[in-house]
């Protein structure tokens, strides 16, 4: 039931049918049917396509914990960073083992590309070479056996192939915001339901300053993309009023593509729609900076891959020039190298932007400001989302100090001390407390420091020896032992993770009596 409960079914949902859900929420009943089971081998194929950053953040920390073997597919690099020690690539058919976490794989992967590169240009130079010199001579007798040598080694020659590279990242661009009000968008006191009856949002007040950059976030069901739509003026609140800035411009890109590109337009019509102004060459050359070649304009859209769909949304985004975006869930399609290219877009980007996005990364670098749905309502935080992390943490440890003060305060009179009736000490009996406490204390104290300080030292060593294995394991060495060092950094990364877990249990009591013992020093001192 932990498992449902983290994943964001609420308890009433627990005993409904299966049937009964959404694909959304069957994805997610059927990824805590297999946790439930507590396999030895877990293998996840983007877990986090269905989850919102709640249940994202719980999923983390579940599998952070667990104990077998894990393997996962997945463009989430909230996920790959904080849970992975081996990487996988697979491109152009070509397999290749990165031994280590997502942000080795992707420095190694830049030299081995750069390395690559390289080896390609001088390939092709000696092919060019060999070329040239087997034509020239090929019908001259005196030359003949030369020339079929060097045709001999042209043919044996195996072609050294690029790894590719992201198109959409290549091809997204975001126009520069037209100029507008200071006042992009104001809700005023909003409502809206489906049936008139069960609401989604209530008596909503919100106001979108120019220039803002806000994240959306929130269990799946709490209106976030309803909000979204009413702050882009694609669906009308049924109380209250939305009044839209000076000269805003807004666009808005719908998680679901259906909804904006035509399946049956072809992707030149799609794009003349946002763009009726321009001419079919101008539309065509536009086209050709978003990766559509000549054979993909007139593809309909129904066809077109995700990857392509996304390249096609922000094109008409970009032929529209808005000066306020509303993505909603922009990174679905995108690989690594697309999201990365799609971050630093926003964050240059000097209109204002809005997004509802389950990709903790991504929110983390883009949000400069969080508005938060759950069912106690809509709050507005100041701040990205390692703030508002911050202090959902603060509050939750706060109800739980003010549980247990509230637990302490309801306990029977008679069992509680009375302070007025507390014995003076004399100044001797207040030096033996002192004493007595220091020796209860202190002998803990310098017990948990060593076991610190121990600790440290031997995890900062593993830490050296798995830096040097992993550059061993990634110099591409002939004679290597691969097997063993292989082996051996399994080894360390697993001790590593039990020493870092005692490392943490043994800090927080050592800071816990350290904390006592002043409280307890301050006590007798008064």
């Amino acid at each position: 039931m932990s498992d449902l409960g983290g994943l964001g079914f609420p308890p009433e949902a627990f005993d409904r049918a299966f049937l009964a859900f959404s694909g959304g929420w069957q994805m997610r009943a059927e990824l805590a049917r297999v946790l439930a089971a507590a396999p030895n081998l877990l293998l996840l194929d983007e877990p986090s396509n269905y989850l919102d950053l709640p249940a994202i953040e719980w999923l983390q920390r579940f599998l952070r914990g667990f104990e077998g073997t894990l393997l996962i597919i997945s463009h989430d690099r909230y996920l790959l960073r904080t849970l992975t020690n081996i990487t996988v690539e697979v491109d152009a058919g070509l397999v290749t083992r990165y031994p280590g976490d997502l942000d080795f794989y992707l420095r190694e992967r830049e030299a081995r590309h750069a390395l690559l590169v390289a080896a390609k240009a001088n390939q092709d130079r000696k092919r060019e070479h060999l070329e040239r010199f087997v034509e020239r001579f090929k019908a001259k007798a005196a030359f003949a056996a030369q020339a079929q040598s060097r045709m001999k080694a042209l043919e044996k020659m195996e072609e050294i192939r690029l790894p590719r590279r992201s198109r959409a990242a290549a091809c997204l661009r975001i126009a520069p915001a037209p100029h507008s009000g200071a006042e992009i968008v104001r809700l005023e006191n909003v409502d809206f339901s489906y049936d008139g009856q069960k609401f989604i949002l209530k008596d909503v007040n919100l106001n979108v300053g120019r220039g803002e950059k806000i994240a959306i976030v929130g269990y799946n069901g709490m209106g976030k993309t309803t909000l979204l739509r009413i702050l882009a003026g694609t669906r009308q609140p049924t109380g209250g009023k939305r009044v839209l800035g000076h000269k805003v411009i807004p666009g808005y890109q719908s998680q679901e593509y259906a909804e904006t590109i035509d399946p049956d337009q072809s992707v030149l019509a799609s794009a003349k729609q946002a763009a009726p102004f321009l001419t079919e060459r101008e539309l065509r050359s536009q086209l050709g900076g978003f990766g559509f070649g000549e054979e993909d304009v007139n593809k309909p859209g129904g066809v077109l891959s995700g990857g392509e769909r996304i390249r096609l949304a922000f094109l008409r985004l970009f032929l529209s020039v808005p000066n306020f975006l509303l993505l909603d869930e922009p990174t679905t399609h995108l690989d690594i190298e697309g999201c990365q290219t799609l971050e630093r877009l926003l964050q240059k980007y000097d209109g204002t932007v809005c997004i509802v996005s389950h990709d903790v990364v991504f929110v983390r670098a883009v949000a400069t400001s969080i508005i938060e749905l759950s069912p106690a309502g809509i709050r507005r935080f100041p701040g990205g989302y390692d703030y508002y992390r911050e202090k959902i943490a603060a509050e939750a440890a706060g109800s739980s100090a003010a549980n247990r003060t509230d637990r302490t305060d309801r306990t029977d009179p008679s069992d509680r001390s009375d302070s007025s009736a507390t014995p003076t000490l004399n100044s001797k009996e207040l030096r033996r407390a002192r004493a007595d406490m220091r020796v209860k204390y202190q002998t803990r104290i310098k017990e948990l420091r060593h076991r610190v300080q121990t600790m440290e030292q031997r995890i900062a060593k593993m830490e050296a020896e798995q830096t040097q294995l992993s550059t061993e394991l990634s110099s591409g060495a002939p004679d290597l032992d691969y097997a063993g060092k292989s082996s051996r950094l399994k080894s360390i990364q697993a001790e590593l993770g039990r020493h870092s877990a005692d490392w943490e249990e043994a800090a927080g009591e050592l800071e816990q009596l350290q904390k006592e013992m002043s409280e307890a020093q301050a006590t007798v001192g008064s």
